[in-house]
């Protein structure tokens, strides 16, 4: 098999690119801890590499190869890497599905997917083994060890040669507002995503990176960056100690980390309350949720050489745009704090982004896309590089987020937002989430930002209660711990806290009922989506806490 891994754009290319130049530089860094304490395993990029070549002939040797469908169901960490990059050099498309789904879900998408082979730990083997229905179409089993190196080393293996548009992988969205849904990713759109990440943010080969997100260690051989394996569990992300990720962060000399708003604010009151700070940090990537102001402020102090961004994106289309923590505290914090929405930023390089009115998007190929004027609300669409082409196996969906103006594709994101005078995106809520009342319609990330600011709030949640178009509004409320109100007198007086500050604001002043709520049921992925929907389903027979005008 002849190929030239230079003229190809297999993304395994990155990684064999960073062991020639750089062979015994750190590519992973994997915490042990013991009774003695933490120690980490390094594996350099050389070691990587050669494991990933030793990894693509098992592989073969099994008959997996180009195309070839491959269901992961690996820890994060090394044998995540290295079994994906694997993937990649042999052309077969790894299939990546939330961990923490839920069985029946997680079954449902891969009955979907259809793998036809599937590389797991023992626990995902015997999985398979009990729902042989569900994975009829595996024919390869194969567990995460690959054996000793053999006498000699290993001999590289040659790149199977793929073009920008070949499938590289399908990657599962996290199904915040509907069922997940498998991605196709293309070589090419990997490609996208390295160039738009590196050249925004300017990270340099060498960097150390902490990703509480495990796909976004795939990015870091690409990046030259060192990828320290976070103490986390990917099912239960927010249940993650903070104090391990602060230890990994100081051992490290971490400079670049991303993870959600919910895991970045149990950090950040870890690190305030005992005056701790994160010199080694030059960038946090916040991502996930709306990121509030608040918790910006919060990093002001801990990141005494770096500074927070929030890009904005989906599993469909990342990066679309970004803003950095100064803009959002000395420019658009006030509008956030009114109920303007969240101000994600100005679109990357060779991003285009429109806003269509909501319910009236044109369908079809060919179809111009009406673009509304500056500030009106409507849903937010996106074309660019790092937009991808359709869902897997599900046209009706790729027919529904996908819009062709002549030869360019826009991908319906499912947002509400606008663009400002000064080129910005704002977010204003997920479009199925609006609460339609007789007056017009209620975005959720505009009211919520306004009782956000009430003392005793962690988080809020915007529900409609009856029917769509003639809704009443109302207000879910998760305290914050130790703040929940346990009699009618405490509920009767957080209530009003609530009321008054929303009457001060026309978009929220005739939110009167209230739910106080102990925990929302949020997504796996971020631990930071709130599940509106199902949140007011839950709700539906609840009597709410209900002020007079």
């Amino acid at each position: 098999m002849e190929s030239n891994v230079e003229q190809s754009s297999n993304v395994a290319r990155f990684l064999a690119a960073r062991a020639a130049e750089r062979p015994e530089d750190c590519a992973l860094k994997i915490p042990v801890r013991s009774r003695r304490g933490l120690r980490y395993d390094t594996v350099s990029f050389a070691a990587l590499d050669r494991e990933v070549d030793r990894r693509c002939r098992r592989l073969t040797g099994l008959g997996i190869g180009r195309g070839t469908r491959v269901l992961l169901m690996v820890r994060p960490g090394r044998d995540l890497i290295a079994i994906v990059f694997s993937l990649f050099k042999i052309g077969a498309v790894p299939v990546v599905i939330d961990p923490g789904m839920g069985l029946r879900g997680f079954l449902q998408c891969v009955e979907r997917t259809r793998p036809e082979a599937l590389v797991a730990i023992p626990l995902g083997i015997a999985v398979s083994r009990l729902f042989p229905r569900v994975f009829r179409s595996v024919r390869v089993r194969v567990g995460t060890r690959v054996g000793a190196v053999p006498p000699g080393g290993v001999d590289p293996y040659p790149a199977c040669p793929s073009r920008p548009d070949d499938q590289a992988a399908i990657l599962f969205t996290s199904g915040s507002t509907g069922p997940a849904k498998g991605v196709c990713y293309r070589h090419g759109m990997f490609e996208a995503q390295v160039e738009a990440i590196r050249g925004h943010y300017g990270i340099e080969p060498g960097e150390i990176d902490l990703p509480m997100l495990p796909v976004f260690a795939l990015f870091n051989p690409a990046l030259g960056m060192t990828t320290v394996v976070p103490e986390i569990n990917p099912s239960r992300p927010a249940t993650v100690d903070p104090a391990h990720i602060v230890e990994a962060i100081h051992t490290c000399g971490v400079t670049n980390s991303f993870g959600s708003p919910v895991l970045w604010k149990k950090i950040g009151a870890y690190c305030r309350c005992r005056g701790i700070t994160l010199p080694s940090l030059r960038r946090i990537l916040v991502a996930g949720a709306p990121v509030p102001p608040e918790l910006v402020e919060t990093y002001r102090e801990i990141l005494v050489g770096g500074e927070i961004h929030s890009p904005y994106g989906a599993t469909e289309a990342l990066p679309v745009s970004s803003i950095s923590g100064p803009e959002i505290l000395e420019e658009t914090r006030e509008l956030t704090d009114r109920g303007a929405g969240t101000c994600v930023g100005r679109p990357f390089p060779g991003i285009r982004v429109k806003i269509a009115e909501i319910d009236r998007c044109p369908k079809g190929e060919g179809d111009p896309v009406p673009d509304l004027d500056r500030g009106r609300i409507g849903e937010i669409l996106v074309s660019g590089p790092v937009v991808t082409r359709e869902y897997d196996r599900l046209p009706e969906a790729t027919a529904a987020a996908k819009v062709w103006e002549g030869d360019r594709l826009w991908h319906r994101m499912g947002d509400a937002g606008y663009v400002d005078e000064d080129g910005r995106v704002w977010f204003c809520g997920r479009v199925i989430e609006r609460v339609e009342t007789a007056d017009g319609a209620l975005f959720t990330d505009c009211c919520e930002a306004i009782f956000n600011r009430v003392a005793g709030v962690f988080r809020t949640a915007l529900i409609g209660l009856g029917p769509k178009g003639n809704q009443t509004p109302a207000l879910a409320v998760e305290p914050e711990s130790g703040d929940f109100p346990r009699s009618q007198d405490a509920r009767e007086a957080f209530a009003h806290r609530l009321r008054a500050r929303g009457k001060r604001f026309d978009i929220t002043s005739e939110i009167r009922r209230f739910f106080f709520v102990k925990h929302f049921p949020v997504d796996v992925r971020h631990n930071a989506k709130i599940h509106r929907l199902a949140l007011a389903r839950r709700l539906a027979a609840t009597v709410p806490h209900t002020l007079p005008r």
